[in-house]
């Protein structure tokens, strides 16, 4: 439930279009990624060897970006954006946030990678980006539990809708899912906060790459909002003032970030990525998970902006302030973000 609100909105689905192009962060330091997962969450190998491999920061395969001839977004971008969030501020938080990224300069943005083949050189290029229509469904109308499967569900039924549906376009369409505190969905909580990937022909019809986010404020606030909550298993660590007044809000705007970055760099799973196993691929946010600031790294997040209410934030929106996490640059060969200290 979002603050400052006397009583919560009728429960909706809200689809959002939007023109974005992402780019690149810049600087930053050698730093390890880290989440502060439970003990009992299931990790991966590749998870695994990743945190080992930190310890030799540019010298090991999974921190070694590489490009594996699948396609990447170079046009602009259409965000379908699907809301299940009750309350009208908890809406206006994350349109305001694409929105800023939308007037967001090179220096800081986030990232858009393309191959030139001949010159066989990794290119970031600047590009239009704009806002689009919004599309209201007021019920939950698939339930408030969901796997990975029923989402793709989700996206069907917004391409399908008999009034005003999205509009499909596999080059350059893609779909964000942004769940309520009071849905589960698959894996949530126990080994992500957010994840990527496409829709299958055989489901949706289309191959659309699709995000989800979901709102961990009820469920898991001290691994999914972090750092605007800690677990109770850290009892010494301090959470950070959320900027916008909302710790499950501002902890989805430190996902949303990454997870459109990756998924505009490796939408198929073949494309940037660290790593053997496309499976389980090492992407762009995965390198700098829990860093935003310069000096970041292990549970110190780096050093970040105060505002004068105590909140903390490393960028400056429209009408809002957040806490977004650095990006990889596979150009520099570390973690960079819009506060990095040598800009």
């Amino acid at each position: 439930m979002c603050l400052g609100l006397s009583a919560p909105a009728p429960p909706s689905t809200v689809v959002l279009f939007f023109s974005l192009f992402l780019f690149a962060l810049s600087a930053g330091g050698p730093v390890a990624a880290w989440r502060p997962w439970p003990q009992t969450a299931q990790m991966n190998v590749t998870d695994y060897a990743f945190g080992d491999s930190k310890k030799y920061e540019g010298s090991s395969e999974f921190v070694k970006l590489r490009y594996h001839m699948g396609p990447v977004l170079t046009t602009d971008i259409t965000f379908n954006l699907n809301l299940f969030l009750p309350a009208e501020l908890c809406r206006q938080t994350p349109r305001l946030f694409m929105k800023s990224i939308g007037q967001i300069t090179l220096a800081d943005s986030c990232i858009r990678m393309s191959t030139d083949s001949a010159a066989r050189h990794t290119s970031f290029v600047l590009k239009r980006k704009s806002l689009g229509e919004e599309k209201n469904d007021r019920l939950y109308s698939h339930g408030k539990s969901l796997t990975r499967l029923s989402i793709q569900s989700v996206i069907k039924s917004a391409i399908t809708a008999r009034t005003r549906p999205l509009p499909i376009n596999p080059r350059s369409g893609l779909y964000l899912l942004l769940t309520a505190d009071d849905v589960y969905v698959q894996d949530f909580c126990t080994s992500v906060c957010g994840f990527h990937y496409f829709t299958f022909p055989s489901l949706v019809g289309y191959t659309l790459p699709y995000a989800w986010v979901g709102n961990s404020a009820k469920l898991c606030p001290g691994q999914c909002a972090y750092p605007f909550a800690v677990p109770a298993y850290i009892p010494n660590l301090k959470p950070f003032k959320s900027p916008n007044g909302d710790v499950g809000v501002d902890g989805m705007i430190s996902v949303i970030g990454p997870e459109m970055a990756e998924l505009t760099t490796n939408p198929l799973a073949n494309a940037w990525y660290a790593g053997q196993d496309p499976s389980f691929p090492v992407e762009i946010a995965d390198l700098c998970e829990g860093i935003y600031g310069t000096g970041g790294g292990g549970s110190y997040t780096g050093q970040v902006l105060d505002a004068r209410d105590g909140a903390t934030y490393n960028m400056n929106g429209i009408r809002r302030r957040f806490l977004v996490q650095w990006l990889w640059s596979p150009v520099l060969n570390y973690c960079t973000g819009p506060n990095a200290l040598d800009h």
